[in-house]
């Protein structure tokens, strides 16, 4: 069950004369019949209509890069593998769900200044935690050698996805329907009927800074951007 915060903001994302596409009454020419395979006996509308729907978070996935470097290949992936290790222990600490890790990568680095040449062997680890473990991921994880969070996401419970996604499509179909009767309404016409949609959605990611000192304030997850999904419609519809 979606809850009862849970709502559905409209959004055209262009105004109504660019949203749509007017052809004249008859065949439409080739081009245009070739872009989209339609085939309409009156006047081909075309509208694209937007939904978005706020919900509760209930856990986020994270991703980090882990990095080391030594004056050899062998010494450096040594040293990343002893990085993992901890970073690993830590996350089966915190109750991670759905642990990922990449294989190794190294490449040599050239000398830069004073700073001299070095072998680099890196990886990436990936998974899903409860929101209530974000302080402790930045805090514990973040601060370990060689670790570089990256921008984290909420995620809602999976099992009110559906039903999201039908309230989405419900949404942004009917944006997209009334551009169309508006539209319609003005040249004159009154039938409209869609013959083509095309579906197009997904979550938007929520921005998190990795390293934190030891005098900064607490990150608290109930201030993170609650899951945003968003659908978008391309509608072709056949006016009369």
């Amino acid at each position: 069950m979606l809850t009862p915060r849970a709502r559905v903001l409209l959004r055209p994302l262009v105004s109504l004369p660019a949203a749509a596409l007017l052809l004249q009454a008859g065949p439409p020419p080739a081009q245009a019949q070739a872009q989209v395979q339609l085939q309409c006996s009156g006047t081909l509308l075309e509208a694209r209509g937007t939904a978005e729907l706020r919900r509760e978070a209930s856990r986020f996935s994270f991703s980090l890069g882990l990095e080391a470097e030594a004056e050899t290949a062998d010494q450096a992936l040594e040293i990343l593998q002893g990085r993992l290790g901890a970073v690993r222990q830590e996350l089966k600490a915190l109750g991670v769900d759905e642990l990922e890790v990449t294989s190794p990568n190294t490449w040599e680095r050239g000398r830069s200044g004073r700073r001299p040449s070095a072998w680099v062997a890196s990886l990436r680890v990936s998974g899903k935690l409860a929101l209530e473990r974000l302080q402790p991921l930045v805090r514990r994880v973040g601060g370990l050698p060689g670790v570089r969070l990256s921008p984290v996401s909420t995620e809602a419970r999976p099992e009110e996805d559906r039903a999201s996604r039908q309230q989405l499509l419900r949404a942004a179909y009917q944006d997209a329907l009334q551009q169309a009767r508006d539209l319609a309404g003005v040249i004159g016409l009154r039938d409209v009927r869609a013959i083509q949609v095309q579906v197009e959605g997904g979550p938007r990611p929520v921005p998190l800074r990795a390293m934190v000192a030891e005098a900064a304030p607490d990150f608290d997850p109930a201030e993170l951007p609650a899951p945003l999904d968003r659908l978008g419609l391309q509608v072709w519809f056949c006016a009369r």
